[in-house]
């Protein structure tokens, strides 16, 4: 069955991991997403672990579902290229700084020449309209000025990085659905439009959702941070051979645990059955959480909270994911052989329709494997691709080419 997004399609432009998971997503949903690449390629593809040059786990994992070209855009038959791609995809979402673009004629003005109807994302570090327009910026520095880091430390602790590319992620999820919505804003005025999505921005109002806190009330109740969120021992506990995430919420499930635990003194506490002062006290009862459980063995502790319907799961390691029985049973990991790479793991797409169900449909491709096919849709003749090839205006990256 076909995708929810079949007949989209989708010019991506982007690089690293703001952009390419988000046009794998689309890539996911069914639409036909067109990759352009320099020849050097996203600098992905060099990241190790990988079998062969050019593909890179970190490629593999964020760049399915789409067909592959080489475009030297510095060119102007390169540039005329992307042009004339532009002239026929319903979405340009590109993570080149927008300067650039304008540098290189393919700014949104210009793909707006050619397709009036375009609707062209512009993923950006910081919104173009303010003082850091033109500052660069990565996940890690993301993390940092969003104020991302600083949780991480607490009320008291040093900034700390979340040990992912979370900002690139989420900003990734957020540019989907940007890109979605304008699809079905223009599905129902017929209007194209310029979508910016800048990080900065995104992460801020993303981390404030619960972090603001006091600072939600003018004047202030109290400072910013989640007081939940922010408190020591906020981790996974200890047990006497591994590690439990355990998270008592609401009363009933709170008093539920310390009769687990034996602690019948607790059950009318003041932080136990008082919400208020449970979530100023809530760092006291974490604290004394980790003390109950650290002998206790880890089958025997989650047996007991399942059984006390305490929500609450084993701490698992990164490499144990795929032998997950959840995972197992929904078939999540999927391990496909790839023409030039093997066997290779994929996820899957998570969410389910029960009539256009997203899908892998296209595996992970070399740099320019579709080269020729792409320019050939887009008209160029036989001789005007082989002058390009030759040029290295494009690249011929096919599978055939490499056996």
């Amino acid at each position: 069955m076909a995708g929810p997004l079949e007949g989209v399609r989708v010019l991506d432009a982007t690089a690293v991991g703001y952009g390419p998971y988000a046009c794998q997503i689309l890539g996911d949903y069914g639409a036909d997403v067109i990759k352009v690449e320099s020849h050097e390629g996203d600098i992905t593809r060099g990241i190790y672990p990988f079998r062969n040059k050019g593909m890179g786990h970190f490629n593999l994992t964020a760049n399915r579902n789409k067909r592959n070209i080489v475009l030297d855009l510095k060119d102007p038959r390169g540039r005329d290229a992307f042009l004339k791609l532009s002239e026929s995809v319903d979405v340009v979402i590109t993570s080149i700084r927008p300067a650039a673009m304008a540098r290189l004629g393919l700014g949104y003005e210009d793909c707006r020449k050619v397709n009036p109807n375009v609707i062209y994302v512009a993923l950006v570090g910081f919104g173009q309209s303010g003082p850091y327009a033109k500052r660069p910026a990565y996940d890690d520095i993301i993390q940092g000025v969003s104020g991302l880091a600083a949780m991480q430390g607490g009320r008291s602790g040093p900034p700390t990085f979340v040990n992912a590319s979370i900002c690139d992620k989420i900003c990734s999820q957020v540019a989907a659905h940007a890109t979605l919505a304008a699809l079905f804003s223009r599905q129902r005025d017929g209007k194209g439009q310029m979508v910016e999505v800048p990080m900065f921005e995104t992460m801020v109002g993303f981390n404030l959702v619960e972090h603001q806190s006091g600072q939600t009330f003018d004047p202030p109740l109290g400072p910013a941070g989640y007081e939940r969120a922010m408190v020591e021992y906020r981790r996974p506990y200890a047990t006497a051979d591994g590690y439990v995430c355990a998270l008592p919420y609401n009363t009933k499930q709170w008093q539920a645990f310390f009769a687990v635990m034996d602690r019948p003194d607790m059950m009318d506490d003041p932080r136990v059955v008082d919400a208020k002062v449970r979530s100023e006290k809530i760092g006291e009862l974490y604290e004394l959480v980790a003390e109950l459980v650290k002998d206790w063995k880890t089958h025997d502790l989650l047996a007991a909270l399942e059984e006390a319907d305490i929500p609450h799961g084993e701490a698992t390691a990164l490499d144990d994911l795929a032998d997950d029985e959840h995972m197992r049973a929904v078939g999540f990991f999927q391990k496909i052989d790839h023409p030039s790479e093997g066997r290779i793991r994929l996820t899957s797409p998570p969410m389910k329709f029960s009539e256009t169900p997203p899908a892998i449909h296209l595996l992970p491709a070399a740099l320019g494997e579709h080269s020729v096919e792409i320019l050939r849709e887009a008209g160029y003749s036989e001789a005007q691709i082989s002058d390009m090839l030759a040029d290295g205006v494009s690249l011929d990256g096919s599978a055939e080419k490499q056996r």
